[in-house]
């Protein structure tokens, strides 16, 4: 089997609510996902022959996905109340509401399906809130 390994970040705030700890409150990180994608044979023809995929084409795929979680607020939907999210969008700040609470290991599950979705044959998903902490998301 071959595998590939690419990385991408992006700096965001969220919050735990009903977490009894530090991490109840708005606070960011400096996050990191990384993916491995892997495949049985090498393309035989083509441009990208003797390869999985193009480095090129998998890097963009991720990046679009982390590009749209930086410089946010992410939250899980219904975390906050109606008036604070208006007042919040009102200022001009960008909030990405999930149907999950925002941990690494339920975004760890999400760049792992978006990129499964992608067409991508996947067999891990890390997301590092820093850089000695990840959770890992595989099938």
């Amino acid at each position: 089997m071959y595998t590939l390994q690419t990385s991408a970040s992006f700096d965001s705030a969220h919050f735990l609510q009903g977490y009894e700890g530090k991490c109840r409150n708005l606070h960011g990180h400096r996050w990191k996902v990384e993916i491995t994608v892997a495949a049985e044979s090498l393309e035989t023809e083509g441009q990208i022959r003797g390869m999985v995929v193009d480095f090129g084409t998998l890097k963009r795929d991720l990046r679009e996905l982390a590009d749209a979680m930086d410089h946010c607020l992410i939250l899980e939907k219904g975390s906050l109340r109606e008036k604070t999210r208006e007042a919040l969008s009102e200022e001009g700040f960008r909030l990405v509401e999930l149907p999950f609470r925002p941990t690494a290991e339920n975004l760890a599950e999400y760049f792992y399906d978006a990129m499964e979705e992608k067409g991508y044959e996947l067999i891990l998903a890390r997301v590092y809130e820093t850089p000695d902490n990840c959770a890992g998301y595989s099938r």
